[in-house]
This record gives structure tokens, C-alpha cells and sequence, in this order.
């Protein structure tokens, strides 16, 4: 019986495998329609696909007695590049190509012959716009229409040849962008101020820029069903470890999805754990931290329509480290991760330790602490645990509200409202003013960590902190902490460790983990990366002798 219900089994599902393959191969070819020889066909084609829509702009010429159509849509390409290296380069020829058209047509007597002179002009018209006339450097030939219809869609523009069944499609994406400006996220003292944009090949100039190196390689792909939209993955062919990149590109090949507003679809989509509150790819907005990451052996992705590209691997030690740390000398530098280090710390476990002490462990409060805590909670009607939701819960909303609030107002009700309902809450008697002081210097700690995903990581895992301590206490708090530490040991970014240098260690690495040594100690690129070439990108300088 189970040979029998094996073979049903592994028969439907070989049907279910062939019923698949058949509707994917009907809608690939579903639109699949060839380029014919009539303009006027070809034209009422590409209205039909694209549903005739108002942008679409459509401009009829006659060069040598041949009929030619310009066909793009406004708004998406770069219109000084149509009407400067295509329409005027057409007219300045026009005279050219009209005068050889009746030469040809005097030359000709016969029908045949004549018939089979327009089929050769018409080539050479085609041979001679694809070669001499249009001034664009990105112009291929194509034969279909769904090509030229994606195209088009995607800012090129498409010449049409009455008599031709080929279509010159030229680059002339364009239309109105952001300009490069410093990003707001992740803002530096010393540093380089220009940030990516949603212009892919503006960030793709960006990087190239920073690494002029033969070895960059950016891969393109492209991603969402209707969206259509070019991602690239970039790395340095020599350096990065080549699993990592073909990982990486295999999970990329499994993204099944309509539309990508922004690069955190793909974050969510390629990441080991999607139960993990932790991120375990990095996204930023600085060219300079992506082509340093380069460097290092990582991946980089870019999305078309993003200005937040994407960096993997990463680990837990880099949420606390920022490019800035580069900028500066090494000591400043070590003192300011210690200090991060310090307010994660603050961050996630000051609510949860207040809450412990006072509720389980008072003993362990100084006296003099003791007393003046208890005399400020005197009348106060919640327990401590309750106290800190309510204010954690504050917090946050007050947070929200300015982060989707216009800036001049956010920054009035960051301020003002932080004032006004803590000095309220402590007037009414609901909390403690030393709650207060908890409360505004785990928000000020939470607010120094470089990466804004790993905050809300932090911001959420304050809650279950405070849940543990309020049953428990601090051995609460301390269990909390070890099951958090276990998913973390178990917690990957790409097949890599997500606690690697610390666990797996790696000794090497230490030297740019919490102390970050001298510019002339760093020769080596991270061991976890296992990359090709070990040599860091900045060797150790030669001294002068004498």
C-alpha cells in the first residue's frame, strides 16, 4: 500500500511539475509578438500593449522617402537627449538621406528591381541610423515587441522603419531625479556628505568613484513581474569569497514578487531567519560605506528606486560601528565604540535592571539611593514594572509621531511633548521622577547606535527585558539575556555567524572589533570572510630612516 501511495504521490506531482512548466511557457510567450514590416501595425501594437497611455509621446518622420516613427514616453527619458543626439542629428541628415533616396529611385526602372531596391534601402536606412546618425551610445536591435515594450517602459526610446522588421532602441533614460545630497540617516562630522539616490546608475557612479579597480563587477538582474526593475550585485572579483557570491545570487534568483518599493524587499526576502528581530543585512545610504565593505570581501546590492543599498554578510559588531570610526584618530575612535558598546548596553537593559532592583533586589541599592527612590515613588500607584511599560510605551509613541510628522513639528513635539506628559506624569503622581531620568537616558543611549534597524531591535527587546525582570528579577533578566544570546549563536547572515569574531573567534579581527587600532595595524581583511586575498587594503607605510 505505501509503494502504491508513493507512486500516486510522485505521479501527481510530476503532473502538478508539467502543468506548472506549461503555464509559465504560455506566459512567456504570451506576449511575445513579433515586429512585422508596417509601421502603422507596429504602432497600433505598441499602443495596444502599453494601454495608449496620455505620456506616450509618438513623433513621424520621412527620411529618404521612408516613413520612421520615434516612440517613447515622456517623463522617464531624458528629453535634451532626444530632441540634441537623435531628432537634430535626423535633421541635420535629412537633406543627405532624401537626395540618395531619388537618386536610387532614378536608377531604377523595373518592378522587381525596383522592389528590390527599397528592400536595400531600407536596410542601409537602418545600417546608417544604427551607425552614423544617432549620436547615443547605448542603441541595440531588437525583434519583438514585449523586448521593445519593457524598454520603452524603462525610459529608451524606440526608432521604428516602415519596411523593417527590427526596432533601434536607444538609452535615453532620464526625467527628473534627486540630486546627490548628504543623507539624513546616517549623518557624520568628518566624512564624505554624498549619498545614494534612486538612480541606480548614479549609485553605480558613485562606487566607481570610490574603487577604481578592474576587478569591480556589478551583476545585473532583473527583479518584480510587473515592476520590471534592474538590481545589481556588486563585488570585487579577486577579493570577495566566491560561495558568498554565488549564495547570494541564488537566493536573488527565488524573488517572486510584483513591485519593489524599496531595497528592504529583497533584505527580507534573501535573509536566513525572517523570525530573527535582528536585521541580518546592512542597509545604508553612504557610497563610502558600501565600496569600504567592498573592500573588506563583502556584497553589495542596489536596487533601481532605492537609495538604500545593501551589504552582506554582516554580524552583530557591525550595528555598532559607523564610517566616522575611520575618519578619526584611533583613540578617539576606540573611545567612542566603547561608548556605544556602553549605551547598547544602556539601552536595552537599564528599564529591566531599575525594574529588578526595586521590585526584588533593593538590598543591593545603596542606602542612601534606597531611601531617595522610595520617597519618590511614594503615592506613585503602579508597581515598577507597570511604571516603566507606561513610560517605554510613551516613548515610543512620542517617536513615532515625530518620525511621520513634518520636521519643524517633530522636532516641537519631541520636545515639548517629552516636557510636557513627563512633567505632567510626575505632577499627577502616575510615575516617579527617577522613571523619568530611566526612561530619557535609555532613549538618549538607544539614539547613538549607527544603524537604525538595529535601534528598534533594541527598542523591542527593552519590553521583554522589563517582562522577565518584573517576574523574576535579575534572575530573570539574566535567563532573558541567555536565551537572547542563544538565538544569536544560531543566527546567520548569509551562511556566516551573526556573533563571528566573538563567536567563532577569530583573533585577527579583534583588532578592529571594540578597539579599533591604528590605520597601520589594519593589514589584513576580516578572517570570518575567508576572502582570496587577505591583504588588507591599507598596508603598513614605510618609515623614514634618519
Amino acid at each position: 500500500m505505501s509503494n502504491r501511495g508513493d507512486k500516486m504521490a510522485r505521479s501527481l506531482f510530476n503532473r502538478m511539475r508539467s502543468q506548472k512548466q506549461t503555464n509559465q511557457a504560455t506566459e512567456q510567450t504570451k506576449f511575445s509578438i513579433q515586429i512585422n514590416k508596417k509601421l502603422d501595425d507596429n504602432l497600433k501594437n505598441m499602443k495596444q500593449m502599453l494601454g495608449d497611455p496620455v505620456d506616450l509621446v509618438i513623433r513621424e518622420l520621412i527620411l529618404g522617402g521612408t516613413r520612421v516613427a520615434i516612440l517613447y514616453i515622456n517623463g522617464i527619458t531624458d528629453g535634451n537627449l532626444i530632441n540634441n543626439n537623435i531628432l537634430k542629428t535626423i535633421q541635420d541628415n535629412l537633406k543627405q538621406l532624401e537626395s540618395n533616396g531619388s537618386k536610387d529611385s532614378k536608377d531604377t526602372n523595373e518592378p522587381n528591381e525596383s522592389k528590390k531596391s527599397k528592400e536595400t534601402k531600407d536596410s542601409n536606412l537602418l545600417d546608417k541610423v544604427y551607425q552614423e546618425i544617432i549620436a547615443i551610445t547605448d542603441i541595440e536591435k531588437y525583434t519583438t515587441m514585449d523586448e521593445v515594450s519593457f524598454a520603452v517602459l524603462n525610459g529608451s526610446t524606440a526608432l521604428f522603419i516602415d519596411g523593417m522588421d527590427t526596432v533601434l532602441l536607444m538609452g535615453t533614460t532620464g526625467g527628473e531625479s534627486r540630486a546627490i545630497e548628504e543623507p539624513d540617516s546616517e549623518s557624520l562630522i568628518r566624512g564624505p556628505r554624498d549619498g545614494f539616490v534612486e538612480n541606480i546608475t548614479t549609485n553605480m557612479t558613485l562606487i566607481r568613484r570610490d574603487i577604481k579597480d578592474p576587478n569591480l563587477r556589478f551583476k545585473t538582474y532583473e527583479v518584480g513581474k510587473s515592476s520590471k526593475q534592474k538590481l545589481v550585485v556588486s563585488y570585487v572579483e579577486g577579493i570577495t569569497n566566491p560561495d558568498i557570491v554565488n549564495e547570494i545570487n541564488r537566493r536573488l534568483k527565488t524573488i517572486d514578487i510584483d513591485y519593489l518599493s524599496d531595497s528592504s524587499f529583497i533584505e527580507q526576502w534573501i535573509e536566513d531567519s525572517f523570525m530573527s528581530p535582528f536585521p541580518q543585512i546592512q542597509s545604508t545610504e553612504r557610497p563610502d560605506s558600501v565600496s569600504s565593505s567592498l573592500m573588506q570581501g563583502k556584497v553589495a546590492i542596489l536596487l533601481d528606486g532605492s537609495p538604500f543599498a545593501l551589504i552582506a554578510p554582516t554580524n552583530f559588531a557591525d550595528a555598532l560601528q559607523s564610517m566616522e570610526d575611520y575618519n578619526q584618530r584611533w583613540i578617539p575612535a576606540t573611545f567612542l565604540r566603547i561608548l556605544r558598546y556602553f549605551c547598547a548596553f544602556l539601552a536595552v537593559f537599564l528599564p529591566s535592571i531599575y525594574v529588578a532592583l526595586v521590585s526584588y533586589h533593593p538590598g543591593m541599592i545603596p542606602s542612601i539611593l534606597t531611601y531617595s527612590i522610595a520617597a519618590t515613588r511614594e503615592g506613585v500607584p503602579f508597581p515598577a514594572a507597570i511604571e516603566a511599560i507606561l513610560m517605554a510605551v510613551t516613548f515610543e509613541i512620542l517617536h513615532e509621531a515625530g518620525v511621520r510628522l513634518p520636521k519643524i513639528v517633530a522636532q516641537t513635539i519631541g520636545i515639548v511633548g517629552g516636557l510636557v506628559i513627563g512633567e505632567a506624569a510626575v505632577s499627577a503622581g502616575i510615575v516617579s521622577p527617577i522613571m523619568v531620568i530611566v526612561t530619557a537616558l535609555t532613549a538618549i543611549a538607544s539614539f547613538s547606535i549607527p544603524l537604525y534597524t538595529v535601534t528598534i531591535t533594541f527598542r523591542g527587546l527593552r519590553f521583554a527585558f522589563i517582562i522577565a525582570a518584573s517576574i523574576l528579577g535579575l534572575y530573570g533578566l539574566v535567563l532573558m539575556y541567555i536565551v537572547v544570546n542563544i538565538h544569536l549563536v544560531n543566527l546567520k547572515s548569509i551562511g556566516i555567524p551573526y556573533t563571528t569574531p566573538f563567536a567563532p573567534f577569530f583573533g585577527r579581527d579583534w583588532t578592529d572589533l571594540i578597539i579599533r587600532a591604528p590605520i597601520t595595524k589594519l593589514t589584513k581583511r576580516p578572517a570570518y570572510l575567508k576572502t582570496i586575498d587577505e591583504q588588507s587594503k591599507n598596508p603598513k607605510p614605510e618609515r623614514r630612516k634618519g
